[in-house]
């Protein structure tokens, strides 16, 4: 009977050991699901942007007026017979660093 009894606990010790130091122990599969979890994220983000090109490819294809909107953001296109005015901003004056104040 003790024969039987050291066995199994040699077993239960052994399976502990693995449980917990070897290969694919506690750990390692606590790890791995973070990185599944990473990648489940980025695959996500990944096809929402596979998505909007995917959009954007088929506006492209249907017609013109995709392109010339992307022509005039992008590009600064203008039509014949247009007149393109740009508005920039004048930065406010900083002080001097001889003015008193």
């Amino acid at each position: 009977m003790k024969v039987l009894l050291t066995l199994l606990i040699a077993l239960f010790l052994a399976l502990q050991y693995r449980l917990w130091f070897g290969r694919g122990n506690l750990l390692d599969v606590r790890n791995f699901e973070e990185i599944k979890q990473e990648q489940i994220e980025i695959n996500e983000e990944l096809k929402e942007r596979n998505q909007s090109l995917a959009a954007e490819v088929l506006d492209l294809k249907q017609g013109l007026e995709a392109i010339e909107e992307k022509a005039r953001s992008e590009m600064g296109m203008i039509r014949e017979g247009e007149t393109f005015y740009q508005i920039i901003e004048q930065a406010p004056e900083a002080s001097l660093p001889n003015e008193k104040l």
